[in-house]
């Protein structure tokens, strides 16, 4: 299989986030189970240069989810995802190439659908992954055709939590503070031919509920 690249910052900032709810020995023992040990304590480098690959990406979050089983690894990765893309956007200006001013007075549906297409573009620069926008009536879908959080991965089911929070936290920012459903639908873990996330118009309910199933300071590590 050919060898795909994530960026340093994005890499370091979803370690960093995992180490705040994990603490450093829960991330240490994270990083050690992944077999990349060298990383306890010397994250990637703070910048956007390629050089993380996707098999060490897929690696730490496979071990998340050895670690913690199915329904822990969802909500750790979902609370991961969704403040990495909160700290891209406001320290690494992951969004800064969305239209000027006018685009806030689209209506929130446009900027949604404006936003995202403008995060699978500036994703697709700045790495290997590659992905698009599709637009099906009342939803949209965020389709990733190389996945750097599934890479090689098997699984029965859909397991990119990290990327369906990072897409909560953009419809999010993109809505100023709604919360839409985002549904990972298609993975390439299960075969699928992409990573494929629905994002409906409806106002999610419950949009935050796997966010409490682990809780800050939860740390393996313990005892």
């Amino acid at each position: 299989m050919e060898r795909r690249l994530y960026p340093n910052k994005l890499a370091r900032m979803y370690l960093a986030a995992i180490e705040d709810v994990m603490g450093s020995n829960g991330v240490a023992a994270i990083l050690r189970l992944a077999k990349l040990g060298d990383l306890v304590g010397n994250y990637p480098p703070d910048n956007f240069d390629c050089e993380f690959s996707f098999e060490d990406f897929a690696g730490v979050n496979q071990a998340i989810q050895e670690m913690y089983g199915a329904h822990g690894a969802r909500g750790l990765c979902l609370r991961a995802g969704r403040t990495t893309l909160r700290r891209a956007i406001t320290d690494g200006g992951l969004m800064a190439d969305l239209p000027g001013p006018a685009f806030r007075l689209l209506p929130v549906w446009a900027r949604v659908k404006v936003g995202l297409a403008t995060l699978a573009e500036t994703l697709a620069r700045l790495s290997d992954q590659v992905s698009h926008v599709e637009e099906d009536g009342e939803k949209l879908a965020f389709v990733v055709e190389e996945c750097p959080e599934c890479w090689a991965r098997s699984s029965d089911g859909p397991i990119c939590f990290g990327n369906t929070g990072m897409l909560q936290e953009a419809v999010h920012w993109l809505s100023e503070g709604e919360e839409f459903s985002v549904i990972e639908t298609e993975c390439m873990a299960r075969g699928d031919y992409a990573c494929t996330f629905v994002i409906s118009r409806e106002l999610a309910e419950h949009a935050a509920e796997d966010l409490d199933a682990v809780q800050p300071g939860d740390d393996p590590a313990r005892g």
